[in-house]
């Protein structure tokens, strides 16, 4: 749950906000949040003194704790909680003998460490959903200001029936969409206490162990789960799969946006901005530091994800190593993505869009991408088969000639028997053959809405 530093790198894989909650003061103080809580639970609940609750949640302040030492102590004993927990103790006897032996009582070492995680992710939680927002806001923009923008369309990397940009970011925003739904809908499982004792049983509480329970987690802000999850991991792993799809779907629009900044294309650039320049060696080149950042993470977080579903199978009551596997992996996975997720809401903000060069493209193909817009009119009358053949020569004629394919059909009687040469010429304009597109990029618009709780205008 202590993510190492990295100096150098710290604020372009992850955000300031994210680093602060993982950090080693935040998760030392998550752990103390944890063991107030319990004292004022158990005190409530009539398992220990009244005023041993107070005693002990005073010194509860990761500021008054030397995070050396308990690191120290950790690699003897562990986890961080044992240490933590003895220093604690330490520190109440000296103000209060009488609490000290309440300390953590009847609590184990991953009840503390596991309800701290979870306390931090309710945080990280809080912050993904915002960015979310601000993300989908931007992607939301983009799709009103170039739903009519004409596209080229690219399948297996090849040149396809037009589009739109409009509908291009309309994808992108349905994943982001997406992606914040289901990082809302997990929060119930994910925002439990852990609390089960040594074994899950709770047996040093007797009959009051459930209330205490309640208790703690009414204090926490946490939902109470239906039994302790010591060895069920579900939940860590159903959060880093979420993050893991959100962080997946940026890396598709990252790979998109990278592809359209080729020279060749043209057609999509990230801003020159604070410093985003272009390579020293190559100062004609336009910058991707926040595609290949987002990139960078969507290219780690999937190992990150399977090492939290290879955790799973937790033996017994409590597990052996598969926890501790996830200590690191789930603070690392909440790292990346809160890189990501600022990268993108970033790039969108300055995202230079050359529409002029998104209409050449389609051009630059000999307008042959529209075969089939001709094929199906030409079918009316003549057949599919026949009308297929003729437009297979057309496109061919004009692929081998560098003509436009409307200048091809305008010398095909079999053609311009059916068809004028204003109607050819408006079967081979892209802007006549997007399909659904507009209708499309407006459903993406509606849902966004519906997740954010406003209305799409």
């Amino acid at each position: 749950m202590i993510v190492p530093q990295r100096g150098l790198y710290n604020e372009l894989f992850a955000s300031k906000a994210m680093h602060e909650i993982f950090s080693e003061r935040t998760h030392v103080q998550a752990i103390l949040d944890f063991e107030a809580a319990l004292a004022r639970a158990e005190a409530g609940a009539g398992v220990i003194p009244e005023e041993t609750a107070s005693a002990i949640a005073a010194h509860c302040r990761a500021k008054r704790f030397d995070l050396e030492r308990i690191a120290e102590g950790t690699a003897v004993a562990g986890n961080v909680a044992i240490p933590l927990v003895a220093a604690l103790t330490d520190l109440v006897a000296r103000t209060d003998p009488a609490a000290a032996p309440y300390v953590h009582f009847g609590a184990s070492s991953q009840d503390a460490l596991d309800t701290a995680l979870v306390l931090q992710l309710h945080k990280a939680l809080d912050v993904f959903d915002a960015e979310l927002g601000c993300l989908c806001d931007a992607l939301a923009n983009l799709v009103r200001r170039h739903r009519r923008s004409v596209l080229l369309g690219r399948t297996s990397l090849q040149p396809a029936l037009p589009v739109t940009f409009g509908l291009k970011a309309a994808g992108w925003l349905s994943t982001a969409v997406r992606g914040r739904e289901r990082l809302r809908a997990l929060r119930p499982r994910v925002l439990v206490v852990q609390f089960g004792g040594a074994a899950g049983t709770l047996a040093s509480l007797r009959h009051r162990g459930l209330d205490v329970a309640t208790r703690l987690a009414q204090s926490l802000n946490l939902g109470v789960p239906d039994v302790p999850w010591h060895s069920a991991r579900d939940r860590l792993a159903e959060v880093g799969a979420a993050l893991g799809l959100v962080v997946g779907g940026l890396g598709k629009m990252a790979r998109d946006l990278s592809l359209m900044t080729q020279r060749e294309i043209g057609e999509a650039f990230e801003s020159q901005a604070h410093s985003r320049g272009a390579p020293s060696t190559m100062p004609d080149r336009q910058s991707t530091i926040a595609a290949s950042a987002i990139l960078a993470a969507a290219l780690r977080v999937p190992g990150l994800v399977a090492t939290l579903f290879a955790a799973m199978p937790q033996e017994h009551e409590r597990g052996l190593g598969g926890w501790q596997a996830e200590w690191d992996s789930l603070p690392e996975i909440c790292l990346l993505t809160s890189g990501a997720l600022m990268h993108a809401v970033r790039v969108l903000s300055g995202l230079r869009i050359d529409t002029e060069r998104m209409r050449a493209n389609p051009e630059a193909t000999g307008g042959v991408i529209l075969g089939e817009a001709v094929a199906l009119a030409l079918a009316r009358h003549v057949g599919p088969q026949k009308a297929q053949a003729l437009v297979e020569r057309a496109c061919a004629r004009a692929v081998e000639t560098g003509l436009q394919l409307r200048d091809v059909l305008e010398t095909e009687r079999e053609l311009t028997n059916h068809f004028s040469v204003a109607e050819l010429q408006e079967l081979c304009d892209p802007s006549f053959y997007l399909g659904l597109a507009d209708d499309l990029s407006e459903r993406a618009l509606a849902e966004h809405a519906r997740i954010a709780g406003g209305s799409e205008k």
